[in-house]
């Protein structure tokens, strides 16, 4: 112990430094609901404390001190769990956009207006069982053509819904874009404030880096995350395995704009030359999803790949390479099931109304060329696919070509084309139309499809009767029979066929297979991040009773230093009025 007046500085020691204690406790329990804060703890340390005697010497060692001072105030945090959490509150956030985004279309097909999109296709087909045995009654002529009219605005309103809910994903994409850049900016001014005040490895700077490691934890949620520190304190971040933060700058995420769909994809413009239409992505998407390879990581990520770089049609599901190309991508992938069903239901029906055939015979090895309307030379060849006149139905006013029941908005199906023989003699033909993907004219798709205008004005033009008068109702047993043609497949790697309604009832269900799927894993991780984060605030978390127990050790140990100054005051008291 300290001998005279030093004595008075061990009390007074006590008295500080047990009221800075009592401080940093009290700040503990003030912040025990505030988000991202670390608890502080206090560690003591001698003072000036000296040994006059060889402390190997079995006597007393007669020890020198100024009493007690804060040797250090702990910051905790455990850098594992912090990469732990960052990592699997990415991966939560990517199956759950996934999720998200499959139950939301799931919700559109089984709820459209009050109404599921399975009933269109039920009341299309109920009106055709209808009509396949009363060909020539106007009543059920109509309730064909109204059942089709409805099933073509409800399929074009699901697919522009879709359409809207892809646009939705995209502005969320660039809202979570700019939260990015607006966190990298705010750690690289945070890095340099850190550096600032704890320069002189005085004082730590626990408020800002409690920010800092609280915005880390935040950006991991949006895409892989890799954090160092080096020894002043600066921390380098790297985002999606390219470098985000260095001591230069925040090297901000940009945004390429698709001129056709105003899709966004995010690009780092230090490492791309936009003056030559080369861009460095930010998210490499065409790598395979693997937990194991770490690549499903990130909200952003996640949005980008459900919402696809297009719309789907039904082209993408025409071949196995067209199909890989939006496998995964559950926006583009569903919107190319609900067309192609929409596609084969379309041109079923219309095949059996004005059915078609090879030119053969009729072009000869060589072809034949006549003109159309508008007096351009047209080309038969024996491939070319005209109207098939001798098997086709016709309209109670008996003209050729017949009218289909679905036309297309910017082409007609056929085309009249007139053939002079060499004996002078003219033949007509009604040549087809064929569909070009890349003339959206010509496609028998979503958008680009409507009830046929005459048969609206007069039903009874639609396709019913032979050649003969006769009503035709061997079509009417083509439209029930094309019903229940099991042709159709979910997609080209699908090997179990089946007919409209079950091709819908099978989409519809792997979506919810998918959505399960996602929503199991979402919840698994779920549970995760929260136990890792129970682990972290074991480290850094406060605990109010913990901290009320420091406070009463804290109290106790003022109190006793005060105590002690008493004593110590009136001993020095009692020596100097005794000495007079």
């Amino acid at each position: 112990m300290a001998n005279g007046f030093g004595s008075l500085y061990v009390g007074a020691s006590g008295l500080q430094n047990s009221q800075y204690a009592l401080n940093t406790t009290a700040n503990n329990l003030a912040n025990v609901n505030t988000k991202g804060y670390v608890r502080e703890q206090v560690r003591f340390a001698d003072k000036s404390y000296n040994k006059l005697r060889d402390p190997r010497a079995n006597i007393n060692m007669q020890q020198s001190g100024l009493g007690v001072s804060i040797g250090d105030v702990v910051h905790a945090r455990d850098i594992f769990l912090d990469k732990s959490f960052r990592q699997e509150s990415g991966r939560k956030e990517f199956y759950s956009a996934r999720y998200e985004t499959a139950s939301y279309v799931q919700d559109l097909m089984q709820e459209l207006h009050g109404e599921q999109f399975k009933e269109s296709i039920g009341d299309l087909w109920q009106a055709v069982q209808e009509v396949s045995t009363k060909m020539d009654e106007s009543v059920y002529q109509n309730l064909v053509f109204e059942k089709a009219d409805l099933f073509v605005s409800r399929t074009n309103a699901l697919y522009s819904d879709m359409k809207s809910y892809q646009s939705n994903i995209n502005e969320q994409i660039k809202d979570d874009i700019d939260r990015v850049n607006e966190i990298g900016d705010r750690i690289y001014e945070l890095n340099l404030q850190i550096q600032s005040v704890e320069a002189a490895n005085i004082e730590t700077a626990m408020t800002l880096r409690d920010e800092r490691d609280l915005l880390l934890d935040e950006l991991g949620g949006y895409g892989s995350v890799n954090v160092k520190e080096d020894a002043t304190g600066f921390t380098f971040v790297d985002f999606e395995s390219t470098r985000f933060i260095d001591l230069n700058k925040c090297y901000n995420v940009a945004l390429q704009e698709d001129r056709d769909t105003g899709f966004y994809t995010p690009y780092w413009p230090h490492l791309s030359d936009t003056g030559k239409g080369q861009y460095v992505k930010v998210f490499h998407l065409d790598e395979q999803i693997s937990t194991d390879l770490n690549t499903d990581v990130g909200g952003i990520k996640s949005k980008l790949l459900v919402r696809g770089d297009t719309y789907g049609t039904y082209e993408n599901m025409q071949d196995q390479e067209a199909y890989d190309k939006i496998a995964g991508c559950t926006m583009m992938e569903t919107e190319a099931e609900i067309d192609l069903l929409f596609h084969s239901i379309v041109t079923a029906m219309n095949d059996i109304y004005c059915p078609n055939k090879a030119a053969g015979s009729i072009a000869g090895e060589n072809g034949i060329v006549g003109t159309d309307r508008e007096g351009n030379a047209v080309t038969i060849t024996k491939d070319t696919l005209i109207l098939d006149t001798e098997n086709c139905a016709r309209g109670v006013d008996m003209e050729l070509p017949p009218r289909e029941l679905f036309t297309r908005i910017g082409m007609e199906r056929y085309k009249t084309v007139t053939v002079t023989g060499d004996d002078g003699k003219q033949s007509t033909y009604y040549v087809y139309n064929q569909e070009d993907p890349d003339n959206i004219d010509s496609r028998y798709g979503i958008g680009n499809v409507r009830v046929n205008e005459e048969l609206r004005k007069q039903i009874t033009l639609m396709p019913t009767y032979r050649e003969n008068g006769t009503t035709d109702y061997a079509m009417g047993a083509k439209l029930t029979a094309a019903w229940d043609k099991k042709e159709m497949k979910l997609n080209p790697y699908d090997e179990e066929p089946c007919a409209f309604e079950g091709y819908y009832t099978k989409m519809v269900g792997k979506l919810a297979n998918e959505g399960n799927t996602y929503q199991t894993a979402a919840e698994a991780l779920d549970n995760a991040v929260e136990s890792i984060d129970n682990q972290r605030q074991q480290a850094m978390g406060v605990s109010s009773d913990e901290e009320l127990t420091h406070m009463i050790k804290f109290q106790s140990a003022y109190n006793a230093s005060s105590r002690f100054m008493t004593v110590i005051s009136e001993m020095t008291e009692l020596i100097v009025t005794g000495l007079i």
